[in-house]
């Protein structure tokens, strides 16, 4: 018997062993990510400056947060004629389940300076196949 014959059966059953094994944890955790999106507030701060207020439970932590406003801002731009967003600040608080957050976004038409620039085009449709709602 050749040893190419004999390794084939273990072979084969290593590979049927490792097709059970789960492909990453990141399925897993989507799966049972179910967040419930309370809403979002937008209050005009002064000119291309907006504070979106936003509310959330079953977040997996503060980045959940972060992008349900940034999600937000993002169509706002859009409904507004503009273009980009660039993110100023993001304050986060957790109660028991409950997370909000208080996002501060500059709106514009131009593509702004600054590293935290967003395409809003890009970001809501990104938003969308994400199932995050927006404004």
């Amino acid at each position: 018997m050749s040893l190419r014959a004999s390794l084939s059966p273990c072979v084969l059953a290593i590979a049927s062993l490792s097709a059970c094994v789960p492909s990453g944890g990141d399925d897993v955790a989507r799966a049972e990510f179910k967040p419930v999106y309370g809403g979002i507030q937008t209050v005009l701060l002064d000119g291309d400056l907006v504070n979106f207020h936003v509310s959330m439970k079953g977040a997996r932590d503060r980045s959940d947060v972060d992008t349900y406003a940034r999600c937000a801002a993002a169509q706002y731009a859009l409904i507004r004629g503009a273009s980009f967003t660039r993110h100023v600040r993001t304050s986060i608080a957790q109660t028991g389940g409950n997370w909000r957050g208080d996002a501060v976004y500059t709106i514009s038409k131009e593509l702004p300076r600054g590293s935290a620039t967003i395409d809003a085009e890009v970001t809501v449709r990104d938003c969308g196949e994400q199932g995050i709602p927006t404004i």
